[in-house]
């Protein structure tokens, strides 16, 4: 039987699926119904220093990008209770009650911010990790950090500085990379930092939805423009988390995350590299039932393909070598395929003699030519 178990930046984990830092993460009842279900680990939403109401309304949307491609677009502003509220001895007690791994994330304005946050975060028993958010592309008048080299270098080496660094294992959501000289330079920054794991990818930023119907953009901040999410993006992760897996030091782990709505998302992205996957836009839609079902499909593939754990094909991606293998029959399939043609010979049994009849007559002048 396939077994889901993982590790994290040395955190156990029950179970490789577990919820992305966004949708349906901002409150302590949201975050239980995410430890009710298979997810393995809760992970809070993006906090900062203060509380934040994010910004105007509407500002998320889903919409399809072809039949099985659900999308979104959001420009969520990081709502959130703020980070006193994600360290509280309520919400904490009520998801290490749930004996699930419990990950913060923070997403501060500022340097000063961050390292007033991790300070808090560091202190708290039971808080399991720290989930730094490097890749917020939705904050008016704030660059995307994870684009500006010589910032993100300078934040790791404050934030691995910070005295209690070592309290609780640190990763580093990054936002999707495109051309390899940007991969290798992220990955050198990276490499030089105690840093425990990285997630890729979050949205693609800056993306324009149009409603042509109305002729005015899907949503209200920002002219329309947001970050792009859902079923569009897992080309994009599949991406970064190979590169990443390839790029980093053997004991960074990578997490992928990216248009996971199936099993089948999900073991593409651990055979690409990921020791865990997280799920977004399909947690919005469908709720946290997406966490057990999505680990009930990947269970079947592997058992399908006689995969124990995820570590024995976890990275073991192989270049296009030949043509995709014809797809095996199962064994209705096969049964189903001999009923039919023992059927079409009986049939054709039964007409040729009437067939053979038909041209005699024909010769003999009995039918008329």
């Amino acid at each position: 039987m396939a077994n889901l178990k993982t590790t994290v930046g040395g955190i156990a984990i029950g179970c490789c699926i577990y919820n992305a830092s966004g949708p349906r993460t901002g409150n302590l009842s949201q975050l239980s119904k995410i430890g009710e279900s298979r997810a393995g680990v809760v992970l809070a939403k993006s906090a900062t220093l203060v509380e934040q109401k994010g910004n105007p309304l509407p500002r998320y949307k889903e919409f399809p990008m072809g039949e099985f491609c659900p999308a979104s677009i959001n420009s969520e502003g990081l709502p959130n209770a703020g980070i006193d509220y994600y360290v509280s001895e309520e919400v904490v007690a009520g998801i290490t009650g749930l004996s699930k791994p419990y990950f913060v994330s923070l997403s501060g304005l500022s340097l000063k911010d961050n390292l007033e946050m991790l300070d808090r975060a560091m202190k708290v028993e039971g808080i399991s990790s720290i989930e730094l958010n490097l890749a917020c592309p939705n904050i008016p008048g704030k660059p995307t950090m994870a684009y500006d080299f010589e910032q993100m270098d300078a934040v790791l080496e404050a934030v691995c500085a910070h005295p209690l660094f070592n309290n609780k294992p640190l990763g580093v959501k990054l936002a999707p990379y495109f051309d390899i000289p940007h991969f290798q330079r992220a990955a050198t920054i990276l490499n030089k930092y105690p840093i425990k794991y990285v997630v890729c990818t979050n949205t693609i930023g800056n993306a324009l939805v149009v409603d042509g119907e109305n002729e005015q953009a899907m949503i209200k901040p920002k002219g329309g423009f947001g970050g792009l999410g859902g079923g569009y993006v897992k080309p994009v992760a599949l991406a970064n988390v190979r590169q990443f897996s390839q790029l980093l030091r053997a004991d960074i782990d990578v997490v992928g995350v990216g248009g996971v709505t199936s099993g089948m998302d999900a073991f593409e992205l651990i055979l690409c590299g990921a020791k865990a996957v997280q799920i977004g836009t399909k947690h919005w839609s469908e709720g946290a039932s997406c966490f057990t079902r999505v680990a009930g499909e990947l269970e079947a593939i592997m058992n399908r393909k006689g995969y124990k754990s995820i570590e024995e094909f976890r990275g073991k991606l192989k270049e296009y070598s030949i043509a995709p293998k014809r797809k095996e029959k199962s064994v209705k399939e096969e049964k189903d395929s001999t009923v039919d043609y023992r059927l079409l010979f009986h049939l054709l049994l039964l007409l040729f003699p009437i067939v053979v009849a038909i041209f005699l007559a024909r010769d003999q002048g009995y039918l008329s030519k």
